[in-house]
């Protein structure tokens, strides 16, 4: 039966306020038991195990692997395979987040006595606060959905959207009070696209072998180094190791071309004393900004005392596999 484009787009848009409503109304319901729920998992000194059937199992899948990138170690059980064996999983300092809407799934219901034998901590997540979960569990997190997203209102849709936002809102708390930072964050995913525009400068610089001259260098010995480094430029250096100035292979050429009395020079009297540079920890995206700003594709990487470092070339990033922040 073929339906009409604008009820199609009635449902869709029917669907989205649905859930949007019962999302605005779970903002509301967050008392004392979501802080004692998070202060509950801040203290765990085990793993976190996420439990749910069906498509609050799903759900669960999703909550544990966000809690894990975000510091705090969790994994999804199958309630049914944990009664069949998979119990072993988990261990006496482990807390349980059981999700169920009725509270009275059987799965679940089952699992209850042997975590009290194992005395682990129970947070349930339901809509039904007299239900058996909910009475057996130490903390209960409660929401309600008034229907369904679904026509039949039959099919999960705005209580799983909910209990995926509950997680979230545990994921989000956790990392603040763990205060769980950008570095940390990279540490969980290095090769991710997330972990890539976090990466630090220091993370791509070169180290060894820098292209370091003093002013009093000879404009022979900088052409020499240059070329034995493969920078791209050299950096001129004070007494104690702070940045002076640049000379780039560009700036060379274009000295080379126009100025017959280079070679009895010296580095300090053809250099640019006024060199764009970065310090190590900035984030690599702000190297590259800075370098396609200004048209350059070397930087000079100081330290926060202001000395060199290392040397950080456009290529260091494109071989990294890392790419524009925009793109």
């Amino acid at each position: 039966m073929k339906s009409d484009k604008n009820e199609l787009l009635e449902i869709g848009r029917r669907v989205l306020t649905v859930e949007s409503n019962s999302l605005s109304h779970l903002s509301s319901m967050l008392d004392e038991r979501f802080v004692r729920a998070v202060e509950l998992l801040l203290k765990c000194r085990g793993r976190v195990i996420i439990t749910g059937m069906g498509k609050s199992g799903i759900i669960c899948k999703k909550m544990a692997a966000t809690l894990t990138s975000t510091g705090t170690q969790s994994m999804f059980l199958h309630p049914s395979e944990a009664l069949h064996g998979d119990l072993g999983l988990i261990a006496k300092n482990d807390i349980i987040i059981a999700v169920s809407n009725s509270g009275e799934t059987r799965e679940i219901i089952e699992l209850i006595p042997h975590l009290k034998i194992l005395k682990n901590r129970i947070i349930a997540i339901t809509s039904q606060s007299q239900s058996t979960l909910a009475q057996e569990a130490d903390v209960v997190l409660l929401y309600t959905v008034k229907r369904e997203g679904c026509p039949l209102n039959l099919a999960p849709m705005a209580s799983t959207t909910t209990v995926l936002a509950l997680g979230d809102a545990i994921a989000a708390a956790l990392i603040r009070a763990k205060r769980f930072s950008e570095e940390d964050f990279y540490l969980y995913h290095p090769r991710g696209r997330l972990g890539q525009i976090l990466l630090r400068v220091s993370d791509l610089m070169t180290k060894e072998n820098l292209p370091i001259v003093q002013r009093s260098t000879s404009m022979q010995d900088v052409i020499k180094i240059m070329v034995g480094t493969n920078v791209g430029a050299v950096f001129v250096s004070g007494s104690k190791g702070h940045l002076r100035g640049i000379i780039t292979d560009g700036d060379m050429k274009r000295i080379i071309e126009g100025d017959s009395g280079l070679m009895q020079k010296r580095a300090g009297d053809v250099m640019n004393d006024e060199p764009k540079w970065i310090y190590d920890d900035s984030l690599a995206r702000e190297s590259l900004l800075l370098m396609e700003k200004n048209r350059i594709t070397v930087l000079p990487v100081l330290s926060r005392r202001k000395k060199i470092v290392g040397a950080i070339h456009i290529h260091d990033i494109i071989k990294h596999n890392y790419g524009h922040p925009d793109r």
